[in-house]
């Protein structure tokens, strides 16, 4: 079989990126142009800052992401793109470029939901990894469990009721005073703190074993911070940062252990923004290897956004004959599961 060489973009939030893909899990480049130190200015991404930027950038980083590669528009056989979920502005400049490049070289187009690029990352370091497997994904706009029953086919157990995971560490960050992006900066100050300081709430769903749910912490946090304030009492930053984080990963590890028991499920990843955190990845390969349950995780790079899961993803799109047509849009609120 010859090989497949796929060019994937990926521009849902506040990364341009573009990446060459060689049969789904050997990355020939991976270009990522981060947007961060803008939105910092902000506090939070913004999103008609991020389109405009996404359209500056596009065609630099796939130029360079060709050219790492040592591969040409008339070396590829497909092209693959985010269309959905994300940014509705920033996902229609990637998905433009991509209907663009596929119309001008006579190239299959391959529109990819961002969630399924995620979970796909953990096959790039992983060459052993293959469904069925259980999936915790986390992110800054989600919080699913799922069973992984085949390449781009999945069966959601759980999934958050009101904030993801993410979107707590974001608003906990800004509530402590550390700014954006909060995942990173929680993690580190969290370093420094004890997590057995504050004994924040795990929430529960009562209707649902494997459901999420953020909020309820996020408010005893602000509880906390707001008595703090009122009592003259003085708040040890760290120690927030740890007590709020060791809740957030004890709920993510306990239910996915849950379900890989109640499944006898021995293959357990994580995906997503919130993957890279290291109390969550420490907190998991420990459980893991407490019930002899084989743990996979991608490396930080591979857990945020990125446009080689999106070409990982896409090869087994590819390879199922998904094809769109010069009609795909993009669609910010794409569900796991769906297609657009």
């Amino acid at each position: 079989m010859n090989d497949i060489k796929i060019l994937a973009i990926e521009s849902s939030c506040d990364e341009t990126a573009a990446s060459v893909v060689k049969n789904g899990r050997t990355i020939l480049s991976n270009v990522i142009s981060s947007q961060i130190d803008i939105h910092t200015l902000y506090g939070g991404v913004v999103p008609e800052i991020a389109s405009r930027k996404h359209i500056e950038r596009i065609n630099q980083v796939i130029r360079r992401a060709l050219a790492e590669a040592d591969t040409t528009l008339d070396d590829l056989d497909a092209i693959a793109v985010t269309y959905g979920p994300g940014l509705v502005g920033a996902l229609l400049v990637g998905v433009a470029e991509a209907k663009a490049i596929a119309y001008a070289k006579k190239l299959p187009l391959i529109g990819v939901h961002h969630i399924e690029g995620h979970v796909a990352a953990n096959y790039i370091e992983h060459p052993d990894l293959e469904p069925p497997f259980l999936c915790l994904i986390v992110s800054g706009g989600h919080t699913h469990l799922v069973v992984v029953k085949d390449y781009g086919e999945f069966e959601i157990l759980g999934r958050t009721r009101d904030d993801a995971a993410g979107e707590a560490f974001d608003k906990v960050a800004r509530a402590i005073g550390l700014g954006y992006p909060g995942g990173p900066k929680i993690d580190k100050a969290a370093k420094e703190g004890n997590s057995c300081a504050i004994g924040f709430p795990r929430g529960k769903v009562g209707d649902s074993t494997y459901d999420f749910t953020f909020s309820g912490l996020k408010s005893a946090v602000l509880n906390y911070l707001n008595h703090a304030e009122m009592t003259c009492q003085p708040v040890n930053t760290a120690d927030v940062a740890a007590s709020f984080q060791q809740s957030v990963v004890d709920v993510l590890v306990e239910h996915t252990m849950n379900a890989a028991k109640e499944l006898n499920m021995k293959k357990v990843a994580i995906a997503g923004g919130v993957a890279a955190n290291t109390a969550l990845r420490t907190a998991m390969e420990e459980a893991c290897k407490k019930r002899k349950i084989t743990f996979y995780r991608p490396s930080p790079i591979f857990c945020t956004d990125n446009a080689a899961m999106i070409g990982c993803a896409g090869y087994y799109e590819y390879l199922k004959g998904t094809r769109h047509g010069w009609d795909l849009n993009a669609v910010p609120n794409l569900k796991l599961g769906e297609r657009g």
